[in-house]
């Protein structure tokens, strides 16, 4: 089984780049996929979508194919998304647009947001919204929403809050854990060929 994690910020180094280390590192550490992959969207290693995109451009297929391997062979997802502004940054929606079913369809997701304060809801409700439709991301019930973030998952001990820390730790395994299991289950979805249609390739 293979993960991919997928760090939404453009910045770099990013909180959210930290906290898509942790989910690597704890799925790596607690056996819970064979792969677990990172993707990070630090520095807009993705161009903004043009017409290009759709007419199968050389420049733009040269850039994309990697992309699209890896997250083919992905058999879940674990997108990691900054709040800024009360919104989901422009280069992870840009990333929703870039990729596809073929990429990304009937295959779930945990969302993980994060917020340097009490915020971080906006960016779950917004993905839940408007980036599943054509892609058929499959996110699962459960998020995680990392509050103050600077405080938590740091390596050095001395940098976290230590009850704070040890919840999200614990929230964010059980979380994988039922991934994992979402995962799992819908190999079969994609196996039973009813999710590729050539009338309704797109949601509705």
């Amino acid at each position: 089984m293979k993960i991919t994690i997928v760090s939404g910020s453009h910045r770099d180094p990013s909180q959210s780049h930290k906290v898509a280390r942790f989910v690597q590192r704890t799925l790596q550490e607690r056996g819970l996929c064979e792969e677990a992959e990172l993707l990070s969207l630090a520095g807009n290693p993705l161009p903004l979508w043009d017409q290009g995109v759709w007419e199968n451009e050389a420049r733009w297929e040269t850039l994309l194919d990697p992309w699209r391997q890896r997250l083919a062979a992905s058999d879940g997802f674990v997108i990691v998304a900054p709040e800024w502004h009360g919104m989901v940054p422009a280069g992870l929606k840009n990333f929703f647009l870039l990729f596809s079913r073929f990429e990304l369809g009937h295959k779930p997701a945990l969302i993980v947001t994060v917020s340097s304060a009490d915020g971080g809801a906006y960016p779950v409700a917004e993905l839940r919204m408007s980036s599943y439709k054509n892609t058929r991301i499959c996110y699962i019930p459960e998020q995680v929403i990392v509050r103050y973030v600077e405080r938590v998952l740091n390596e050095d001990p001395a940098e976290n809050d230590a009850e704070a820390d040890a919840y999200f730790r614990e929230r964010i395994e059980w979380a994988l854990r039922l991934l994992r299991e979402y995962a799992l289950a819908l190999r079969s979805v994609r196996a039973s060929g009813l999710t590729e249609h050539p009338r309704f390739r797109n949601g509705m």
